[in-house]
């Protein structure tokens, strides 16, 4: 992960997701709770005593003497230590830098992120009130919903390992139990589990548990992937799973397949198979061929297929708005109600698998669906690299939490035809030959917008293009791609400017 704070750098840094500046000229800040409260919360970052921002987003130093240094300090510690400021202290002397700027003191204070079992880091001995989160360059008291969030993330026996012991057998459908067992029995066609009895197999895959009576009773997984949406409603109000196609521009969608609709089970398990075989169907990918035999699935399938179960297995169920899966012309958009367990570093990464739903990520392991833990998203990076198609984007919205991930099957403009083109002034192109009338207009409209040597988010252009934000990062994104913009290199709050 890059340093977030290095002193030669300290010309070019302004206040992102990460770093936090503060005066501190009358002592230790109170708002520097605040911050640290929103970096645990989040991903963490760096609190920097001494500095202001200006009005250009410049930073200058604010003459804090190194007199100062003992009593901010010890004030600091003594803070951290106290849990009625501050509910669980993450730091030690080594998080703490010093350092002369201009002939002034700055302090440096590297706030880690909290592991998931400490959070939520609140202060003031208040969990609601005293709870916050960052994001771009300002931290926001988080929601009641939100607090409860990080509480049922804290155990490390997840939610949907739970019975639920208002709810019997008859509460699921046997018809998707059934359609589940012959996948398993084509996937394993000896697994010793194939000849128990359905109770018996539910019990061993995890669907269903037994009380101390010895009644059987679902589990939160087995009732969200065997469930009837009317029966999943009743333990989990706001479960809602949605599928929107929108192939023909001019339709609002040209398919859709909703849990509420009433017209088939509204399962996860159904979800999963009815969304994937209808994005298998529209996606333009060469079939592969093995020894003169054609080969259904590429890996771009695969990929997609374990990119929608993660989206499945870490969905927080209790959380507004559901899952929402687009299919538009050239875009895969797959979004999920819930923050990145591992952080979003760790999930581009690999290696680390912490599902939110970890029955529910077993029972789709036991049919070969995810079953490459904590691999499925840089495998996804990997392949769309190996077909030169613009890189994955992955995004974090809060409050209420949300992950969202958007897969563009366009090819990148290669570096050096870009670079050829602004050499011999020709007039720019699109970014593909596919490429819209439309998309080349908003290409056009945000390069006259911008000023040269002017910074810009992509809330800038929303007033400007009159589509959403998230539209405008993937037309900001292709821009860089295409060589015709440059970008700050940050992961929150990114910037753009002209090259």
């Amino acid at each position: 992960m890059p340093k977030l704070f290095d002193i030669t750098k300290f010309d070019s840094y302004k206040e992102d997701n990460r770093r936090e500046v503060k005066s501190a000229n009358g002592g230790l800040p109170v708002s520097l709770w605040e911050s640290y409260s929103a970096m645990a919360n989040t991903y963490g970052g760096v609190i920097i005593l001494g500095i202001k921002e200006l009005d250009d987003r410049s930073w200058r130093t604010t003459g804090l003497r190194y007199e100062d240094k003992e009593n901010i300090l010890d004030n600091f510690w003594n803070q951290a230590h106290n849990p009625q400021k501050v509910s669980v202290n993450l730091l030690s002397e080594n998080d703490i830098e010093t350092f002369e700027v201009h002939d002034n003191l700055v302090i440096v204070i590297h706030v880690p992120m909290a592991k998931r079992e400490q959070k939520p880091v609140y202060i003031n001995n208040d969990m609601f009130r005293g709870t916050y989160k960052r994001t771009h360059t300002g931290d926001y008291h988080c929601s009641h919903s939100q607090v409860k969030s990080m509480l049922r993330d804290q155990i490390e026996e997840t939610m949907d390992m739970q019975s639920i012991e208002n709810m019997s057998l008859e509460d699921l459908n046997f018809e998707t139990v059934h359609q589940y067992r012959n996948r398993h029995k084509s996937y394993k066609p000896d697994h010793i589990w194939n000849n128990l009895s359905d109770d018996e197999y539910l019990q061993m895959i995890g669907a269903v548990d037994k009380d101390r009576e010895g009644n059987i009773h679902p589990t939160g997984a087995g009732l969200l992937m065997f469930g009837n949406e009317y029966r999943i409603l009743r333990q989990y109000p706001e479960y809602f799973l949605d599928y929107r196609e929108m192939l023909d521009p001019t339709i609002r969608w040209t398919d859709r397949l909703q849990s509420s609709s009433g017209e088939w089970t509204g399962n996860v398990f159904d979800f999963y198979f009815k969304v994937y075989n209808k994005i298998a169907l529209n996606i333009k990918v060469p079939f592969e061929i093995d020894n003169g035999i054609r080969v259904g699935e590429t890996p771009v399938h695969r990929a997609i297929r374990e990119a929608l179960a993660n989206c499945l297995v870490n969905t927080d169920f209790y959380i507004s708005r559901g899952v929402v899966i687009k299919l538009e012309k050239d875009i895969l958009t797959i979004e999920n109600p819930g923050s990145i367990r591992v952080g979003k570093y760790q999930m581009r990464l690999g290696g680390q698998s912490d599902p939110r739903n970890k029955a529910l990520m077993k029972m789709f392991n036991i049919i070969g669906v995810g079953e490459r833990a904590g691999s499925g998203v840089p495998e996804l990076f990997s392949v769309w690299k190996n077909e030169g198609w613009i890189d994955p984007i992955i995004e974090e919205n809060f409050d209420p939490d949300r992950t969202i991930l958007i897969m563009q099957f366009i090819k990148k403009v290669p570096k050096k035809s870009a670079e050829k083109k602004c050499q011999k002034k020709v007039p720019e192109k699109s970014l593909d030959k596919k490429i819209t009338k439309k998309t080349q207009i908003n290409y056009e409209k945000i390069l006259n917008f911008m000023e040269t040597d002017t910074w810009y988010k992509a809330n800038d252009f929303v007033n400007v293009l009159d589509v959403k934000e998230r539209r405008i990062k993937i037309l900001l994104n292709e821009l860089v791609e295409s060589g015709r913009l440059v970008e700050d290199g940050l992961t929150k709050g990114k910037k753009y400017k002209r090259k």
